[in-house]
């Protein structure tokens, strides 16, 4: 799944600096692969979410797994 996750954001700028499960869990303990990735702004993080480059990785992905997709604009 790297190629999902780390060369669909580069048109956009998006670098992947989080990748993998947690080494700990607190509180809820949700034990799930993470993936964050940092855009220059926020329009750039939208475009990459609709973009047609993604689309397909939602195609493959279809219900196979839970998906929870946040896009956080920074300070």
């Amino acid at each position: 799944m790297r190629s999902l996750q780390g060369p669909r954001w580069k048109p956009w700028g998006g670098r992947v600096i989080v990748r993998g499960k947690p080494a700990e869990t607190h509180e809820a303990g949700v034990d799930q692969s993470v993936v964050v990735v940092e855009f220059e702004n926020l329009e750039k993080a939208i475009a990459a979410y609709d973009s047609d480059l993604y689309r397909p990785a939602l195609k493959v992905f279809d219900n196979a797994a839970e998906r929870d997709f946040r896009i956080v604009e920074g300070r």
